[in-house]
């Protein structure tokens, strides 16, 4: 894993959205995994989900990093630097 400046000194924000990924709520649409926001807590469906909600807040929001939200899973993705941090 590579470390990068985006990921630095962060905390993992409490959820904002409970349950899943909002817009798939709202949209009534399915996801594959689920992805969090690491800047302002938001929960996105991840980039193989057909909707891509978490990709998405990125591109509107620029907030790096996202963590997985999958049980077992404890890595982040820093969308800027495209690395696993």
């Amino acid at each position: 894993m590579t470390a990068c400046t985006h990921v630095a000194g962060r905390t993992e924000p409490a959820p904002t959205t409970g349950g899943g990924c909002q817009e798939c709520l709202a949209e009534g649409s399915q996801w594959v995994h689920l992805r969090l926001c690491l800047s302002c807590g938001r929960i996105g469906c991840c980039y193989s989900s057909p909707r891509r909600h978490a990709n998405a807040h990125f591109r509107f929001t620029r907030h790096p990093v996202v963590g997985s939200l999958e049980q077992g899973e404890d890595w982040r993705w820093c969308f800027v630097d495209e690395t696993v941090v």
